[in-house]
């Protein structure tokens, strides 16, 4: 049993959830965790195919889900995907700004099209879409927006430049429009989790048992976070339970961005072990 399991079945009973990255990942995990206690599920992501998978996935969960094309760093398709949503489902309770970019890469070799394109993703991406569900939000007087950060948005990150950058504008526009749409039935808040164990993770952060072992040591709870915990703030926002929550970043990340810096993680590998030296 996950702690997922630990909130009420009916949660979010009649809600309609946007999850944008809900594919893969933290995204989909929360895309499948908010079906199951009781919201019907959009997908918005590129990728058509593998959100279809994850949509048929939660309609045999018992819940109504469909998936969307949508770029989010296109306002443009943004504005498509709303329109459609709202004929599909007739309104949106919850958005969730989970679509992401990243690679590692000392910023002397950045280019400016890499640079661009983490900065329209994840910045102007939860723009466009904070923006424009967020119309529909504010019409109906309710509504739950949760960004997806990370605490080197506050700390920054050897080799992350772009993505640390657009988080830290994410940050930002999180505490505006949590401060903004409050008194109007909006709550906007972020969850910025810690290492998580995945097999992607794995392969592309730590690759060698030394460098788990560094990252490990990182973290003064010592132990990886998992998809669950930041899903299981996600339910906790989405519903009644965060009512009184607005323009907060809740990090869960084993108070590893209180400990030591990731400088000093990645001075302590051999040069060669680290992507960032690759």
């Amino acid at each position: 049993m996950g702690i997922s399991a630990l909130f009420s079945p009916e949660l979010l009973k009649g809600k309609v959830a946007v999850i944008t990255g809900g594919g893969t990942g933290i995204g989909k995990v929360i895309a499948e965790d908010f079906a199951r206690h009781g919201a019907k599920i959009a997908l918005v992501s590129r990728n058509l195919e593998r959100l279809k998978e994850t949509a048929f996935e939660i309609q045999k969960l018992g819940q109504e889900s469909e998936a969307f094309a949508c770029d989010v760093s296109e306002s443009d398709q943004v504005r498509a995907a709303v329109k459609a949503i709202i004929a599909q489902f007739g309104r949106v309770d919850i958005l969730v700004n989970n679509a992401a970019a990243n690679f590692i890469r000392p910023s002397e070799k950045l280019t400016s099209v890499r640079w661009k394109k983490v900065i329209d993703i994840v910045l102007n991406g939860t723009f466009y879409s904070s923006l424009e569900f967020g119309k529909t939000m504010l019409a109906q007087k309710s509504g739950r927006i949760i960004n997806l950060v990370a605490a080197y948005a506050w700390t920054g990150a050897p080799g992350l430049a772009p993505s640390a950058s657009a988080k830290a504008g994410v940050v930002a526009l999180t505490k505006t429009l949590g401060a903004e749409w409050a008194n109007r039935g909006v709550l906007v808040n972020a969850i910025a989790p810690g290492p998580i164990d995945t097999p992607q993770t794995r392969e592309r952060l730590w690759p060698t048992p030394e460098m788990e072992k560094q990252i490990l040591s990182s973290i003064p709870l010592g132990k990886f976070g998992t998809e669950e915990d930041a899903s299981a703030l996600a339910l906790f926002l989405a519903s009644e339970l965060g009512r009184n929550i607005a323009g907060e970043i809740i990090t869960s990340d084993g108070a590893q961005s209180l400990g030591r810096g990731a400088m000093d993680i990645l001075n302590s590998f051999k040069k060669g072990d680290s992507p960032l030296f690759s």
